[in-house]
């Protein structure tokens, strides 16, 4: 893998952490949903230079450019018409924003001080790795972080996108090199999910008017 590849993928990693900040504390869903496809964006073009080693990824590569720049996107945008701003969440945005600032600072850092135990023993992958596995983490806990600290379901959606992207960049970073990686990583995308969960959420702002969770008492035997 040459300098500039590495550098780039570096560089479209640290970028995967400001879509997320951007992705769950944007109070209107489809800036929230812009920030996702920004953060697609870039996980394709990982993939795409991690290419470079696997051909395999780059099958996978123009799957997320489908599945996560568009289709994804496109579900949000639609299920977000004539409710386009978030229910109110849990956290202010100003403590909600310090308390996301150290949650990036914190899990960033533990993870890439012990990233060393998961790596490749190939030390021309191992630096990339280790930064790889760190905002993976992440991006990992600001989509937990999301699901559990908002009360609008389709942020708790875009949450679920985030964990998912996270598990991916992990399982990318573990293993470059294996072309079951990207069968994994075709196979594992939650495109379906994301679609059953905006129907459902679609039907109940239609019966109930809201898609606050913590007003859906309705919903209880």
């Amino acid at each position: 893998m040459t300098e500039v590849t590495s550098n780039m993928i570096h560089a479209l990693c640290l970028l995967m952490i400001l879509t997320s900040f951007a992705a769950v504390e944007a109070r209107n869903l489809r800036h929230a949903t812009v920030a996702y496809v920004g953060q697609a964006l870039l996980i394709s073009a990982l993939l795409l230079a991690y290419g470079t080693q696997n051909e395999a990824l780059l099958y996978w590569a123009a799957t997320a450019l489908v599945t996560k720049a568009v289709l994804i996107p496109w579900l949000l945008w639609r299920s977000t018409a004539g409710a386009e701003q978030e229910t109110k969440p849990v956290i202010g945005f100003g403590p909600s924003a310090v308390l996301l600032i150290a949650l990036l600072v914190a899990m960033y850092r533990f993870t890439h001080a012990h990233a060393g135990l998961f790596v490749s023993a190939d030390p021309q992958l191992a630096a990339i790795a280790e930064t790889n596995l760190a905002v993976a983490f992440t991006v990992f806990a600001l989509g937990l972080y999301a699901i559990l600290t908002r009360r609008d379901a389709v942020k708790t959606v875009i949450g679920l996108c985030l964990l998912e992207n996270g598990v991916h960049l992990s399982l990318v970073s573990l293993a470059p090199t294996i072309k079951e990686t990207a069968l994994a990583g075709i196979a594992t995308e939650v495109v379906v999910t994301v679609y059953l969960l905006l129907y459902i959420i679609g039907g109940i702002r239609q019966k109930f008017g809201t898609t606050d969770t913590s007003k859906l008492t309705e919903l209880h035997w």
